[in-house]
């Protein structure tokens, strides 16, 4: 019996093992990434976060759509000692702000993320400045997009050729959709009231300069939708609720190519603007999600992206890797906002001015809204 009990105990507690260590081997860690939505989580769904997670198993990569005011939901996770975001996708002026205020983390290029595959250190291989706007280390640039517009080709009598037809009710009646946001109104309402394009943040510094783009937003006021998030302006302009929007350019690129709705692109004054990542301070799961920023921000995987939406990858060496969509089979780089042939006036977000001026602007424009 004392043998039969020592052989049977043995064997169950081999058993155990076995199942603790197959349970040990196959305990997952969920990963909580904050983007964009739409088009653009989809990219990079399709570009980086499968392909992760078919190599590493044990890893779940959620999405939430949050990335519409992140830096305040952040904050409040960050004041509560409650971080749920493990990765949160945002504009390089809010980071630049997330960064100041300690709720993100340093990034060390050479050390957290990928060399080119030629070996070129990731600090020499991001696009000059990227890695650093307004002296951040925080940021972790993804792609160059740009916000531009959209408008109903059978619906407008007159396609619009200048950016300033948005103000211009006689020549295109009709609604507009705009951004919930000072950022880029505020620069669009001031070159159509003459202010030259080297002189924007200048003007934009004086109370004088804010009015005047005010009172430019005015005179088209009555007849804006304001949007909140990225799938909205084309879903406006799909629906034939609004004649014109501004959007980003990926979204339209879908509702144009992809879903072939009856949608034209203006890039006359397209505004480029910087998205990347943040890692949260204070996260549950910083050692897994680093190791995932790694793969999802290395060469061929900016690249990758590209084939799903129409935003220029961020590191020099991804630039000759764009080829064409992943389904539909069309060359990408003609869609790109930075193509010469879409960018002859561009405009570039001052970061480090919307980072010292977002927080009164947004309260002037709130309360404007509220007239």
């Amino acid at each position: 019996m004392k043998k039969l009990f020592t052989k049977t105990t043995a064997l169950t507690a081999m058993a155990f093992a076995i199942s603790a260590g197959a349970s040990a081997a196959s305990a997952e860690t969920t990963l909580t990434v904050v983007s964009w939505g739409g088009a653009y989580t989809a990219s990079q769904q399709n570009a980086y976060s499968k392909p992760y997670m078919k190599l590493h198993p044990n890893i779940k990569i959620v999405d939430d759509d949050s990335a519409s005011g992140a830096l305040a939901k952040l904050r409040a996770q960050v004041e509560a000692k409650n971080v749920t975001w493990d990765l949160v996708d945002m504009v390089a002026s809010d980071a630049i702000t997330a960064c100041d205020d300690g709720l993100v983390i340093k990034i060390n290029p050479d050390k957290d993320l990928a060399p080119a595959p030629d070996g070129t250190p990731a600090s020499k291989d991001f696009f000059a400045g990227t890695l650093n706007p307004g002296g951040s280390d925080c940021f972790v640039p993804q792609i160059v997009y740009s916000t531009t517009w959209g408008y109903r080709t059978d619906k407008v009598k007159t396609a619009p050729t200048s950016v300033c037809d948005v103000f211009d009710l006689k020549k295109i009646p009709g609604k507009r959709a705009l951004q919930k946001i000072p950022v880029n109104n505020i620069e669009w309402a001031l070159l159509c009231s003459g202010v030259p394009k080297d002189k924007l943040y200048e003007v934009m510094s004086t109370k004088e300069g804010i009015d005047k783009a005010f009172a430019k937003l005015d005179t088209i006021k009555s007849q804006v939708v304001w949007w909140t998030k990225g799938a909205q302006p084309p879903q406006l302009l799909s629906d034939g609720e609004v004649v014109m929007a501004s959007a980003y350019n990926g979204r339209l690129f879908a509702a144009i190519v992809e879903k072939k709705q009856p949608i034209g692109m203006l890039w006359d004054y397209q505004v480029f603007d910087l998205d990347g990542w943040v890692v949260p301070k204070g996260g549950k799961n910083q050692a897994e999600v680093m190791k995932f920023l790694r793969f999802a921000t290395d060469t061929q995987r900016l690249a990758d992206q590209a084939k799903f939406i129409s935003y220029g990858p961020a590191r020099y060496s991804s630039a000759p890797l764009v080829g064409k969509h992943a389904k539909l089979g069309i060359d990408m780089k003609p869609h790109m906002p930075t193509n010469p042939a879409n960018s002859k006036t561009q405009l570039l977000t001052n970061y480090e001015w919307w980072a010292d001026n977002r927080s009164s602007l947004d309260e002037r424009f709130n309360a404007w809204l509220a007239k």
